[in-house]
């Protein structure tokens, strides 16, 4: 059990100090800056749209250069006339896709997304979210970072509300996006974020489009392996200029049922980083095992070096994005990871449907 934990803490504070030492450089300048196609999936969004949309007009790129086609899918809501309403007198080109029919293997956002890349008409595709803030640098931040050889460039999202529930999401979101970026900067590929990714048009085609992919609830990383298993690049960006903002789920059981979807892409990941983040989450379990044969104080001992090493990780990623670490919320992060982590297990094991958008998917 000893060289659990001390395996643990080196870990951890090894990746703090790669992190620490790691910089992305800015994006480069864009000689000529080009056509570029928007690409929002949305239902039922008329909270969200608006926010998303006045952002997108808020981009400090030519509008003219700029094509954003917003997937409709079925909404029975005001989305469609709200993302009208904003848009209306938008120099750059804006059209609403209604999504009236499946193409292929294609279900839900993929099967939006499948119909925005058949609609558009550039050669470099910007995916996000209905429920995301773009920051105004993010086209030529995206841009700025793409290499020859190069399918995808994945920015990052911070959540981010006025609630103490809001917040801890920020921070977990914030946490975990360094450490993915730790492994990334190591030159293994993990996943890529579809609130806030580029990819080629000759990328995407060559892996034959969502509607040749197997379908899956975490579509952006059943394409990100795609997209390397034809042989393209592919880089994750840790810097201002692309970093999105993300509105926060509501409630505990929303939450829940997001990161039930996302743990079935984790359950796709080399079994490294599978066994990585097993070992990570089973801090909670040998903690309280070292507080029975140990005694409380040293499992208190042991809870305030992990509170301090994610302290330390949580500040430095905070500060590189030029944002207030809210250090004050790593004793209410504790309870919330141990609740998340306990109630997760417990989703996974019971193998319960988990909603998504509206719609239900299970095992």
């Amino acid at each position: 059990m000893l060289l659990y934990f001390l395996g643990w803490f080196v870990v951890l504070l090894g990746s703090w100090l790669l992190f620490a030492r790691r910089r992305s450089p800015g994006p480069q300048p864009l000689a000529e800056p080009p056509r570029v196609s928007i690409l929002i999936a949305a239902r039922n969004e008329e909270a969200a749209i608006a926010r998303c949309l006045r952002s997108v007009r808020a981009l400090a790129y030519p509008h003219q250069q700029l094509e954003v086609l917003l997937g409709d899918d079925g909404s029975t809501d005001a989305t469609a006339a709200l993302a009208t309403a904003t848009m209306q007198g938008f120099a750059g080109s804006f059209r609403i896709v209604p999504i009236q029919h499946t193409l292929g293997a294609a279900r839900g956002k993929a099967n939006v997304l499948a119909h925005l890349a058949r609609a558009a008409t550039t050669d470099y595709f910007l995916l996000t979210d209905a429920d995301i803030c773009l920051p105004a640098t993010w086209v030529q931040g995206l841009l700025g970072y793409l290499q020859p050889g190069q399918g995808i460039v994945t920015g990052l999202t911070v959540v981010r509300g006025p609630q103490l529930f809001h917040q801890l999401q920020g921070l977990d979101w914030l946490v975990s996006l360094a450490l993915v970026q730790v492994v990334s900067d190591r030159g293994q590929p993990v996943t890529a974020m579809g609130n806030n990714m580029l990819i080629t048009r000759q990328a995407y085609q060559a892996t034959g489009g969502y509607e040749q992919l197997p379908f899956s609830v975490t579509e952006d990383y059943e394409l990100f392996r795609a997209v390397l298993a034809r042989g393209f690049g592919w880089r994750n960006v840790f810097h201002p200029a692309v970093l999105a903002e993300s509105l926060p789920v509501a409630t505990w059981g929303q939450l829940l049922h997001q990161r039930r979807r996302w743990l079935r892409g984790v359950e796709a990941l080399p079994w490294f980083i599978q066994l990585g983040l097993l070992l990570y989450a089973s801090f909670y379990p040998m903690l309280l095992l070292a507080a029975l044969l140990w005694g409380a104080p040293t499992a208190l001992a042991l809870l305030g070096g992990k509170m301090l090493a994610q302290g330390l990780l949580a500040f430095t990623a905070f500060r590189r994005l030029h944002l207030s670490p809210p250090l004050r919320l790593l004793p209410a992060f504790e309870l919330y990871t141990l609740a998340l982590t306990a109630s997760l297990a417990w989703f996974r094991l019971t193998r319960r449907p988990f909603a998504w958008k509206g719609r239900l998917y299970r095992e």
